[in-house]
């Protein structure tokens, strides 16, 4: 039997004792010139908190014991210094950055973005603001690698490297987004870019932490809504802005303070606009060619609120915050014949309470509640830095409404947990962690093409790192246990019509997928000399299908297609249940990196090779389902007659690259260069569908006392590598313009700015698009703002 003080003696050890010796460490920070750099931010490992330099460069911060410092600024290359108790000075000289430096919250280590051994994008500050869109598709697309899938600027999602869907994870604040996104393009993620901190884009080994099938990347959106550092007094910022291509009006803001370890947060935003303006183009309407120069049912009527508060002390970090978004926005290419001209006003107006005036037209109306908590110790003196639980609940529900009538409501209640273990052994650092998560999801109307279904998984990885005298080994491996429960229909074909088979509930059998998920990285960063690096990971993956790509049967309203899941074959006219032996995607991938960020001219050049077995891709059929005669040629069917589109499996190979490049050519001019090119086909030699073109960019910047300007050019070169049934894409060129005044008005400093973007009017189609023809991008259009910061 354990005596009372054996029990104590083993946890002072864990948790380290309570008297350990202090020290006290100051110094001075400067730059290569020897001028004091202030903000500076000091981190010492154990410590929940970090302190600051002041604008003198000076910094005190008090010791447990020995460990290591860690210097971070922003366009600053970062500097860790190891230091004992003992009371010292340090000197520290931080060297300028030719690629922006910031911190990577979902690297698992708190790494910033020139230590990652996998590529990372990042926007944050200002030029978030500045690329802030209603989704988070349209926000990140112009960066290195990253396109959209473009259902319409109010629905679009990130396509990273080719890929996206159950591919690439969206997070906030690390936990999974809740909604249903990935079920369809037209099913709009539900973040909102104008409140966020930041938006990371990750691809390689840290993707384990987050979800094996994650072989695209993750896209974290990062918020303040529940504070992790002391917050003395307040701050916050507001912002209106409005776009005259849609006559979209935009209103944000966000407000924080704290006393004594007590903090309170509080954002929203509201988003009204109408069907956006494009150059002219042609569509055929019964069989006639017609001329536009509007795409209809593009309005969006959104609105955010999220409130947060959290304690931080010495040990502990505790918070809760909760947001709910709301959503109107119009589903184009959908309007069932009935020309429409939306003029769309807000749910208060009351002349415009309802969507009568658009009577056929198909739109959806998003809602989300969302709950996080956060609770973190950290330890001092001990193998395990900190231990952090974060958790989560959504509710979701995504109607699609015609007219009056909701003809499919999907929804989705989530629920979602991740423990992490920071630790150091030795030599090595890293995060040992448990996932949870386990999603009900439900589709009920007449056009419900997927099944509801019970999704569970437990997971368990660990990321490791050692550091050497100028490279870095990072190990990486995750398993998880996967379950999908569902309720299908035993058949669907000849007899099927738009009440759906599965009304009746003699149709009905259960259908149950379990598998275990293994993957594991390997990757290392090379310093081969001051501000030059060299990196090279290897990951293999496993991932089991997710619903809609496993179960899908049925019409799906909003892409006017008839939606077969890979259980599924058609034979004699009819759809078939088959959903036992369907394999695993296997993904192995090579991902190589050079950076160069010291100096005027700085770098970063990324090229990958991506070996998929069982590649799970949704191609056109060929056939088109009629409610009277079932799956038919086209040939032989009524116009009304929906394309089928079905889910496959093949083996594939994915490359390319991405090049983003900036050289100062003074302190007020700096051009920057940027590119990316994906192939994407089976190993048969046929093209995978929607694959986005090759993307080439440049962009000059100057910078004269308060104001700054760009000039972006971004060239989208032709696609002619398509599917069966896909048509080439034309190139097309956007340019825009952009001027920012910097002002201060009494304790406001502020950004008035105006944005021309498509100058020259361009009608350029996104291959990418389920729609590309019937939804040309917007054309010109002036956007004129103001943010202030307090």
């Amino acid at each position: 039997m354990f005596k009372p003080a054996v029990i104590s003696c083993a946890v002072a050890a864990l948790l380290g004792s309570a008297n350990a010796l202090a020290g006290t460490v100051t110094g001075r920070i400067v730059d290569e010139q020897q001028q004091p750099l202030s903000d500076v931010v000091i981190h010492y490992h154990g410590k929940q908190h970090s302190v600051r330099s002041d604008l003198q460069g000076h910094f005190t911060i008090e010791l447990d014991k020995a460990g290591q410092l860690h210097f971070s600024k922003e366009n600053y290359i970062d500097k860790r210094l190891d230091v004992s108790v003992d009371a010292q000075q340090l000197d520290i000289m931080l060297s300028a950055a030719a690629i922006e430096t910031v911190v990577i919250y979902a690297s698992g280590l708190d790494k910033n973005n020139l230590d990652m051994v996998s590529p990372v994008s990042v926007l944050s500050g200002d030029e978030l603001r500045d690329r802030a869109q209603p989704t988070l598709g349209e926000t990140l697309k112009g960066l290195p690698g990253i396109n959209a899938s473009y259902f319409g600027p109010v629905s679009s999602s990130p396509v990273i490297r080719g890929l996206d869907g159950p591919r690439v994870k969206i997070t906030q604040n690390g936990l999974d987004s809740g909604d249903a996104s990935r079920v369809g393009p037209d099913h709009a993620v539900a973040t909102e870019s104008i409140v966020a901190e930041q938006i990371e884009v990750l691809r390689g080994p840290a993707t384990l932490l987050y979800g094996s099938g994650a072989i695209g990347g993750v896209v974290n959106v990062v918020d303040n809504r529940i504070p992790t550092d002391r917050i003395d007094g307040y701050q916050g910022a507001a912002e209106y802005s409005h776009d005259t291509v849609s006559n979209t009006n935009t209103y944000a803001g966000k407000f924080t303070s704290g006393h004594d370890g007590f903090n309170v947060h509080v954002d929203g935003s509201d988003r009204v606009g109408h069907d956006y303006e494009t150059p002219t183009f042609t569509l055929e309407e019964d069989g006639e060619l017609e001329r536009h120069n509007k795409v209809t049912n593009t309005f969006i009527d959104s609105a955010t609120v999220n409130i947060g508060s959290s304690y931080v002390s010495e040990h502990w970090t505790l918070g809760l915050s909760f947001g709910t978004i709301e959503s109107d926005y119009g589903i184009p290419a959908h309007s069932h014949d009935h020309e429409h001209d939306h003029e769309h006003e807000h749910a208060h107006e009351d002349e415009h309470d309802s969507h009568d005036e658009h009577e056929g037209s198909v739109f959806a109306r998003m809602q989300q509640d969302r709950w996080q908590a956060l609770a973190s110790y950290s330890f001092h003196d001990s193998f395990i830095e900190t231990l952090t639980l974060r958790a989560g609940y959504s509710d979701y529900e995504h109607g699609e409404i015609e007219g009056d009538t909701l003809g499919t409501l999907f929804s989705n209640t989530s629920r979602e947990a991740r423990l992490n273990a920071k630790h150091r052994f030795g030599n090595w650092h890293g995060t040992l962690g448990y996932h949870y998560s386990d999603s009900d999801y439900s589709a009920t109307g007449e056009e419900a093409f997927t099944p509801s279904t019970k999704t569970k998984m437990h997971a368990l990885y660990l990321l490791e790192e050692r550091e050497f005298e100028r490279w870095t080994l990072e190990l990486g491996a995750r398993v998880e246990d996967y379950q999908l429960d569902s309720e299908i229909a035993q058949d669907h074909g000849h007899d099927h019509d738009h009440d759906h088979a599965h009304e009746d509930e003699s149709t009905h059998s259960d259908y149950e997928y379990n598998d275990t998920n293994l993957s594991v990285s390997l990757g290392g960063i090379w310093n081969y000399q001051d501000g030059y690096a060299l990196a090279l990971s290897l990951s293999r993956s496993e991932r089991a299908p997710l619903t809609g790509e496993l179960l899908a049967n049925g019409t799906h309203i909003a892409t006017g297609t008839y939606e077969l899941g890979l259980a599924y074959h058609i034979e004699d006219g009819e759809a078939h249940f088959e959903g036992e032996n369907i394999a695993q995607e296997t993904a192995t991938n090579i991902d190589f990196s050079w950076r160069k960020y010291v100096g005027d001219f700085g770098f970063n050049f990324s090229a990958f090779y991506n070996d998929v077995e069982n590649f799970y891709y949704q191609e056109n059929t060929g056939l088109v389902f009629d409610h009277d005669a079932g799956f038919i040629d086209a040939a032989f069917a009524d116009d009304d007659a929906l394309a089928v589109y079905q889910y496959r499996s093949g083996d594939a190979e994915l490359y390319g690259f991405e090049l983003d490049a900036h050289y100062a050519l003074s302190s007020s001019w700096q051009i920057k260069g940027f590119a990316d090119s994906v192939t994407a086909k089976l190993k048969d030699g046929e093209h995978l569908p929607r694959i986005p073109a090759v993307k080439v960019g440049s962009q000059l910047n100057y910078l004269y006392k308060d104001w700054d300007f760009a000039l972006v050019a971004t060239h989208y070169l032709d696609q002619d590598d398509f599917s069966a049934f896909e048509t080439k894409t034309d190139s097309y060129t956007l340019v825009d313009f952009k001027v920012n005044y910097h002002f201060s008005l009494g304790q406001f400093d502020g950004v008035a700015y105006l944005q021309a973007q498509n100058l020259g009017d361009e009608l350029g189609f996104v291959h990418t698009s389920f729609i590309k023809e019937q939804a040309p991008l917007p054309g010109r259009n002036l956007r004129l703002g103001v943010r202030a910061y307090f």
